[in-house]
């Protein structure tokens, strides 16, 4: 099972559904050693039982093993709209990796993890949206719970894996693209943004202008931070001159890391700390995803709000 993020074991799979799949198999494995311990029976097939409503579909079986009463759920329940919105510029090809490399970029991570959560969607009878954005909205497909229109979602996601996608230089334009989303999303859902949030730190407050307005339509937001800790974060480079190249303007800087480093990192916590102020003022989960770290994380923070919505 794929559970930990073995990259190596991750490059084995080229089909997205079933790599899907085996991420979230080994998540649920990994839940029954967790203080999560019986989530992954709860949000597979059932749903809580209601007091009063009819007690025909109750699984007895699981009632025997849990001592709690669950109802099965059938196709056409659909509890949920999620739409998973997807960062898809240059800056999002980091790092950069030739065809031998066992690691990934965070674009194929974003990916990996849409496509588990789209495969758990799946299984809870929910519906699933997806938006790929960079300077324009590439795609948008409406939320639907039918296993149709979520395979037409993997390949979507599959064509992002292409090597002919992973182009330099295409900025991204997040404020006014959200606006954007969030008049095309016209029934209330859970919006999953996954994004570096790398933006010019001036602008911080139209990126918030534009969630904002994904709340005020009653939508739920979570943004999962994608970013390479060692890299992107502490700056972990050897110490020589390297030369650093913005991935969406082309413009480079020759540098020591080491003579930077601090400095740098004070800017870059400022500016993560004036956003998760901001996410918590607008009531908004603001989740770090270190590409690093593997899927779990992910995986745990959307199934602990979903929890929460129903």
């Amino acid at each position: 099972m794929v559970s930990k993020l073995d990259h190596t074991i991750v490059k084995k799979f080229d089909n997205l559904d079933l790599l899907a799949r085996q991420v979230v198999e080994g998540f649920i494995t990994g839940l029954h050693k967790s203080p999560f311990h019986g989530f992954s029976v709860e949000f597979a097939e059932h749903r809580l039982y209601n007091p009063g409503e009819s007690i025909r579909h109750i699984d007895w079986k699981l009632f025997a093993r849990t001592e709690k009463l669950f109802v099965k759920r059938y196709e056409e329940e659909t509890n949920l709209r999620c739409q998973i919105v997807l960062d898809n510029s240059s800056s999002m090809y980091f790092p950069e990796l030739g065809e031998q490399s066992d690691k990934l970029n965070k674009a194929a991570f974003s990916v990996y993890c849409a496509a588990a959560i789209i495969y758990l969607l799946r299984k809870q009878r929910d519906a699933a949206g997806l938006t790929v954005f960079s300077d324009e909205i590439e795609t948008h497909s409406h939320a639907k719970s039918t296993g149709v229109h979520q395979k037409q979602l993997l390949t979507i996601l599959e064509k992002i894996l292409s090597p002919d996608q992973q182009t330099l230089n295409k900025k991204t334009n997040t404020a006014n693209l959200l606006h954007l989303i969030a008049e095309r999303i016209h029934r209330r859902s859970l919006v999953i943004i996954f994004s570096d949030m790398m933006d010019d730190p001036e602008k911080v407050h139209e990126i918030f202008s534009a969630l904002q307005h994904l709340k005020h339509n009653k939508h739920e937001v979570i943004i999962f931070n994608v970013f390479d800790h060692d890299k992107e974060i502490s700056l972990n480079y050897r110490n020589r001159p390297h030369r650093f190249r913005d991935m969406e303007t082309g413009k480079e800087i020759k540098v020591n890391p080491t003579e930077v480093r601090e400095e740098y990192k004070k800017i870059v916590s400022n500016y993560y700390k004036k956003v998760r102020l901001k996410c918590m003022q607008y009531k908004i989960d603001f989740v770090e995803a270190d590409i690093n770290l593997g899927f779990d994380p992910v995986l745990t923070s959307f199934l602990v709000k979903r929890a929460k919505l129903y």
